[in-house]
């Protein structure tokens, strides 16, 4: 009785003529419908982040140190000066409250005068300089 052998030389360029074959076979259209309140909180959520990040604007920072003196600091400046927005950033070991997001160096002086009254090692700052 004789046994039948696969040549090695025939069998590869199948495999590979399969493989190709059926790799290119799986295209499809794909239609995404989404809620219109998707895109709605999609937005707030952007004008939230771009007060947030840092940018390359001015800011002022009035304090470093703990987390809670920090979250202390930021409330008092909020009830005083309600038209600045503040954020506590944490840099390792300490956390820090910048507030402002000033286009100019000269708005950002202007504001500066005003904090200082009140917190006297405020300085200005350009976080990604």
């Amino acid at each position: 009785m004789r046994i039948l052998r696969v040549n090695k030389n025939h069998f590869l360029p199948l495999i590979a003529l399969f493989l190709g074959y059926t790799s290119n076979a799986q295209t499809a259209k794909i239609n995404i419908d989404q809620d219109q309140k998707f895109e709605q909180l999609l937005n707030e959520k952007r004008k939230i982040n771009s007060s947030i990040t840092v940018n390359d604007r001015y800011k002022i920072q009035i304090f470093y140190g703990t987390n809670e003196e920090a979250k202390k600091t930021l409330a008092s400046f909020r009830k005083e000066f309600r038209n600045i927005d503040g954020t506590i950033v944490y840099n390792n070991p300490t956390y820090k409250v910048w507030i402002g997001s000033f286009k100019t160096r000269i708005e950002a002086e202007k504001n500066l005068n005003d904090i200082k009254k009140k917190y006297p090692n405020a300085l200005l700052i350009r976080p990604n300089k």
